[in-house]
């Protein structure tokens, strides 16, 4: 196994390489880059992140030519030099390959930069901003897995009876509802709208928490992350629970079992002794994958909905600011954390069944 470590290890390495040239040339191409919004606020024409999609012209090349600004309604009337300044202070003074690999250099490094607007360290603000995106995936893949699991199990072993159909109603109707309405539906109900007052309507803790005692603030914390918890975990529960079911389902109706049932063993050792095993590998190996797509993508709607300041939120804001180091600096992070994780996915299938041999295997 230690081998397979070590070659993963060392694909993680062009894997990151491509992955943030393929972002970094989308991103400078894109139209509406961090002087063209400092120009339209001058201007007194600042428009949102849609608007700025029509706009002609990008970051591509060095826009510091006072020709190349002619076709730039929002620049008419403004000083080529205070431009140039400008292009300078955002780094775009340089020719895009230049860039690219100053940031590459920099990465190798560690040194993620300063966010355009915000006077900090992209490390400091992830460093930040990550506790509540974790603590919205952990929470969530823990009450989903927690469910899913015992759920799942209890439906194929009652396949095709009522309890199997009625619950399989209700995860269908789960499933068909998006999180983020179920979010807007749980924010009108309980958050003192027409009608109940029962939960906050933002934030992870109260203004007030430091004062809290120690229970205090457990009780504070929890009261915040229910609707957000409970928004989420209904799509993925919903997915997890027939999945256990079909895997459990087919594993039962192997010859292995049959072969257990007729030595006279248990109903339970036969489930938990010989099936278990076999069934649960794709779900409890796959932990670390859907832990990371909670935590990236499944919480960024969640987060933008209930004000909460992860990491969702991070990047969304970055995005539609254009703030160039945060961007790459999260995409470098996703990446990074998702390639490990895949790895560590990997580690948990030989952990769950040792028979799984990586080592014989090609990367």
């Amino acid at each position: 196994m230690g081998v397979y470590i070590v070659r993963r290890l060392f694909l993680i390495i062009p894997t990151l390489f491509g992955i943030m040239v393929l972002n970094f040339l989308i991103v400078q191409t894109a139209p509406g880059g961090p002087v063209e919004q400092i120009v339209a606020e001058l201007m007194g024409d600042n428009t949102d992140a849609t608007d700025r999609i029509t706009q002609s012209g990008g970051e591509m090349g060095n826009i510091a030519d006072e020709a190349s600004y002619q076709g730039y309604e929002g620049t008419r009337g403004l000083d080529p030099d205070f431009i140039k300044e400008l292009e300078k202070q955002f780094g775009f003074d340089k020719p895009l390959h230049e860039r690219f690999f100053n940031m590459i250099w920099d990465y190798m490094r560690f040194d993620f930069g300063n966010s355009f607007y915000q006077d900090r360290s992209v490390v400091s603000l992830v460093v930040e901003r990550m506790p509540v995106s974790i603590s919205l995936g952990f929470w969530t893949l823990m009450i989903s897995y927690g469910i899913s699991i015992p759920l799942g199990i209890s439906k194929a072993m009652r396949d095709g009876t009522p309890f199997d159909i009625w619950t399989s109603a209700v995860i269908f109707v789960g499933t068909a509802i998006p999180g983020f309405l179920l979010a807007i539906f749980l924010i009108v109900v309980f958050c003192g709208g027409n009608y109940l007052d029962l939960f906050p309507l933002r934030g992870l803790t109260s203004p007030y928490f430091e004062e809290l005692s120690a229970l205090d603030k457990v009780k504070d914390y929890l009261w915040h992350i229910v609707l957000p918890i409970g928004a989420m975990i209904v799509g993925s529960f919903a997915s997890l629970t027939m999945l256990t079911k079909n895997l459990f389902i087919e594993e039962i109706n192997k010859q292995f079992v049959l072969t257990a049932k007729a030595k006279g063993l248990t109903p339970n050792r036969v489930l938990y002794g010989h099936v278990f095993r076999n069934a649960m590998l794709i779900v409890i190996a796959g932990m670390p994958g859907a832990f990371i797509g909670i935590l990236f993508m499944g919480a960024l709607l969640i987060e933008l909905i209930f004000s909460l300041n992860g990491l969702g939120l991070l990047g969304f804001e970055a995005t539609v600011n254009r703030d160039y180091p945060i961007m790459f600096g999260t995409i470098y992070f996703y990446t990074l954390i998702g390639l490990v994780m895949h790895l560590v996915g990997d580690i948990v299938y030989t952990i769950v069944d040792p028979r799984i041999d990586f080592e014989t295997r090609e990367v």
